[in-house]
Formats: structure tokens, C-alpha cells, sequence
């Protein structure tokens, strides 16, 4: 940790000492009510509920097809965390998660329809990932710029940039972000790395910094899909698109399937949806 990164904490530490309600805070970050750097009043100026031009990146996630293809889930997030040089520390304490797999409950506690929803759904995996928001509370909160969104409506990082104060965790309404608490360069007791089979074509991160998932854009921006799509390009499972093109796949089959997403109550217009 470096020093400017000791002194940030020190003050975020004192600030809290204080007394200053840092829930509270987090609360209207999520609401939107408050910015916390200059590049957040940009972004949030540039970028509201719905972009009304431009390509906006977004993605359908097929439950059903997910639950119809057994080791499909997993096949998408070994995919991601190899491309992206995600460690596996080997316990839930440490993990670092791009991409996951989660139980209906988890991934979506406000829904309403407990009583009358297909006992099936407890049992089907539910692939989760950063919902890459519309309105995102995550960029609001980083105090560096670290996290931003871009013009094509991804949420980004900048690892250099990151800190590590977690406000962006606290933030996201989704657990969507992970912390390095280890070095992921590092080995384990065994003298095993912690990243199994390095990427150099992607950087690898440093022990405190957060990281999530990038929507690929490393592949986006060369022309190619992203990892998880790629590996569920068989089955169709996952479908990717501009929402913005009204002429996409992915934008067809919004207009003629019933999705839904999660925590719509949250205000942040995620770009992911759920054929459940």
C-alpha cells in the first residue's frame, strides 16, 4: 500500500470519527441525491436513466437455458476469470468474482411472486455478473475516478486509480465487486499461484485494489464478443447487443420476451436482464 493510499484511509478514518453518516451518504449516493468527485457530476450529467443515443451495451440472460445445459453456468465464469487473470485465493473469504453463480433468492430478495413461482427456480443457477448500470451509485462513490462509466454505457475501472476505500462495494446494490485482501500475484502454501494459467494479453491486479467484471471491453473493442458469451454461444443462453440498435438481437428480444432485473426499486437501471 502506498503512501498516498495510507493517507486517503487515514482521513476516510477521521472522517468517520467525526461522526459524519457515512450510511446516510451511501444512501443518497444510491439515490443519486449526492456526488462524490467532479467525474461522478459528469457522468451522472452525461448518462440518465436511458441514453437516448449512442450504443449502450446490454445483455440477456436466459435462465432457462442455463438450467437446461448442466455445467453451463461454470463454463462461463472459468471462461471470464481466465481471460481476465481473476486469482482463486481457494476460500469464500478471499474470493474475487467477475462472474458467478447464485441461487434465485439471492440474486433477486425483492421479488414478489415468492408465493406463486415455480418451486424449480430454487434449484436453477442464476448467472450473475456487474449489472453495468444506467445510473450507476458505484461511479458516484469512488472518490478517484478510479471507477467510470463509459460512452458505450460500460461501467469501468481504472486499477491504477483505486485506492482501495471500498466505498464502491458499499455502494453497489448488487455485491458485484470484490476486494483484493491478498496479493493475486502471489502463491499459496503450496507454492501454487493464485492465478493458474497467466493471460499476458490482460494486466493482473495488486492486494488492495477492488475489481469486477468489464463487460469485456478489452474484447469489445477489437471486435470480439465477450468470454461468456463466446462460451454460451451454442445454447444461446447469453445475448449481447446494443440496446440502443433497435434492429439488435438483443434489443428483438426485449421487445418480444418478458424479462426482469434486479432490484428495479434500486433506481440504477441495470443493463442486464433475466428470462426467467
Amino acid at each position: 500500500m502506498d503512501s498516498k493510499r495510507r493517507d486517503f484511509l487515514k482521513i476516510a478514518g477521521l472522517s468517520a470519527i467525526a461522526g459524519i453518516a457515512v450510511p446516510s451518504a451511501f444512501n443518497s449516493l444510491l439515490k443519486g441525491e449526492a456526488l462524490a468527485s467532479e467525474h461522478g457530476a459528469a457522468a451522472a450529467g452525461a448518462h440518465g436513466a436511458v441514453a437516448p443515443t449512442g450504443k449502450r451495451w446490454g445483455m440477456v440472460i436466459d435462465v432457462k437455458k442455463f438450467s437446461a445445459n448442466p455445467g453451463l453456468a461454470e463454463k462461463c465464469v472459468s471462461t471470464c476469470h481466465a481471460v481476465h487473470n481473476v486469482p482463486d485465493f481457494g476460500n469464500k473469504k478471499d474470493e474475487i468474482k467477475w462472474v458467478w453463480v447464485d441461487s434465485f433468492n439471492h440474486v433477486f430478495p425483492d421479488d414478489s411472486s415468492q408465493y406463486k413461482k415455480p418451486e424449480a427456480l430454487d434449484s436453477m443457477p442464476i448467472l450473475t455478473l456487474c449489472n453495468h448500470c444506467d445510473n450507476p451509485p458505484c461511479v458516484r462513490a469512488c472518490p478517484t475516478q478510479a471507477t467510470f462509466k463509459t460512452k458505450d454505457g460500460i461501467v469501468a475501472m481504472d486499477y491504477h486509480r483505486c485506492i482501495g476505500c471500498r466505498f464502491c462495494m458499499a455502494a453497489c446494490p448488487y455485491g458485484a465487486r470484490s476486494f483484493n485482501w491478498r496479493d493475486p500475484r502471489g502463491k499459496d502454501a503450496n507454492g501454487q499461484p493464485f492465478i493458474k494459467a497467466e493471460n499476458p494479453k490482460f494486466p493482473t491486479r495488486m492486494r488492495g485494489v477492488v475489481e469486477k467484471c468489464n463487460f469485456c471491453t478489452e474484447r469489445l473493442a477489437i471486435g470480439q464478443i465477450p468470454a461468456c458469451v463466446e462460451a454460451a454461444a451454442e445454447s444461446k443462453a447469453l445475448v449481447f447487443g446494443d440496446l440502443n440498435d433497435p434492429a439488435s438481437e438483443v434489443s428483438q428480444m426485449l421487445k418480444t420476451t418478458f424479462t426482469i432485473q434486479r432490484k428495479p426499486s434500486a433506481g440504477t437501471h441495470p443493463s442486464l436482464f433475466y428470462i426467467i
